[in-house]
Order: C-alpha cells, then sequence, then structure tokens
C-alpha cells in the first residue's frame, strides 16, 4: 500500500511544501547563477528512471561549458564556477529535482538516476535498480557515498529496491538531514569530482 499509494502522496507533499518554503533561495540562485553561467542557471539532462525510461532531469548548473571561448576543453576543476562549488558543497544544485518530484518523475527517497550510458554496462541484478523511481537521496548517499565503490553502491540501490517501506524512507530522511547539517554530503557522487564508472571488473 505505501509503495503503491502512500510513497507518492509523501512525495507530493514532502517536494511542495519544500518549494514553498525555498522558493526565495530558488529565486536567488536562479540570478546568481545566471550571471555565472552567461544566461544559463539551469542544467537539464536526459536520464533513464524507473523502468529505464527517459525523463529530464533539472539541476542548478554549477560548471561553465566544457570548451572556452578559445574552442579549448577545460576539466571538470576548471570548469567549476565560485557560486557553483558553493552550491555544490551544500548539496543546493538538488532543489530543482524537486520538481520532477512533483511531475512524477522522481522521489524524494531512491536510487540516484545516473547517467544512460551505464545502462548496457549493469549486470542484470544492478539493473533491477531501474524497478523503482530514482530519487534525490537514496540509501548508497547515507552509507558511504563516495567512500564506497561503484559495485558498492549499486549493492545498496538493489537493497533498497527490496526493502522499501514507509520505515526505510523516513530512516533514510533523517540520515540525509543529519549529513546535511553536519556538511557530510549526500546528494550524489556527482558532487565531486569522481571517475566514470567503466563496468564491472
Amino acid at each position: 500500500m505505501y509503495k503503491r499509494f502512500f510513497k507518492r502522496i509523501l512525495d507530493l507533499t514532502i517536494s511542495f511544501t519544500a518549494l514553498l518554503l525555498l522558493s526565495p533561495l530558488i529565486i536567488i540562485l536562479t540570478i546568481l547563477l545566471l550571471f555565472a553561467n552567461n544566461g544559463k542557471p539551469f542544467f537539464l539532462q536526459k536520464r533513464p528512471g524507473k523502468n529505464a525510461e527517459y525523463f529530464t532531469i533539472i539541476k542548478f548548473k554549477t560548471m561553465k561549458d566544457p570548451k572556452d571561448k578559445g574552442g579549448e576543453t577545460r576539466n571538470q576543476a576548471e570548469r567549476i564556477t565560485k557560486i557553483g562549488g558553493f552550491v555544490r558543497n551544500y548539496s543546493l544544485d538538488e532543489l530543482l529535482q524537486l520538481i520532477n518530484v512533483l511531475k512524477g518523475d522522481m522521489s524524494i527517497v531512491g536510487p540516484r538516476p545516473m547517467l544512460d550510458n551505464y545502462l548496457p554496462l549493469y549486470n542484470e541484478e544492478q539493473a533491477r535498480r531501474h524497478l523503482v523511481k530514482p530519487g534525490i537521496t537514496g540509501w548508497a548517499q547515507v552509507n558511504g557515498r563516495n567512500a564506497i565503490t561503484w559495485e558498492e553502491k549499486w549493492i545498496y540501490d538493489v537493497w533498497y529496491v527490496d526493502h522499501l517501506s514507509f520505515g526505510t524512507d523516513v530512516k533514510i530522511l533523517l540520515k540525509t538531514i543529519y549529513k546535511v547539517f553536519k556538511r557530510d554530503g549526500i546528494a550524489s557522487s556527482e558532487h565531486d569530482i569522481f571517475e566514470p564508472w567503466k563496468g564491472n571488473s
């Protein structure tokens, strides 16, 4: 009952309330990033969601475009703007995903939506992470985030699929709040410069 009905009610309640309360902050960040990123405050990208069906994820844009005015490619570290670094440090770039939750593309809690080029790299067990909606925070994010390997992340994601319940979601939300206030980082490995996953060894 929770998975089919009440989880969606919880998602709508939390996302709507959070967007309402955080709207002044969202407006301020939008204006600051508008100037920092040459009129492009938002980052939009297609990601596979539940059942590997694509949706457009929305985040605050924290990095300049890959190429500079001379056409040369810059690495990730060079592309992060000053305001973008602040936004990443406090996981604020994830705020706009509350819109994805309202739309029904995502849930507050679930496996993080990863890049589409990872889809053919999952084995059968790892691919089960797509049996539920992706989330803003998840079991892998509150259990190590970047301190664990890619394969361990997938194990945590599948564990969540098998143990999805109201109690599990509340536990993850409480851990997420605790880690945010500790500035321990929770949202995703995308917050840091990291090596892309290249498949199972």
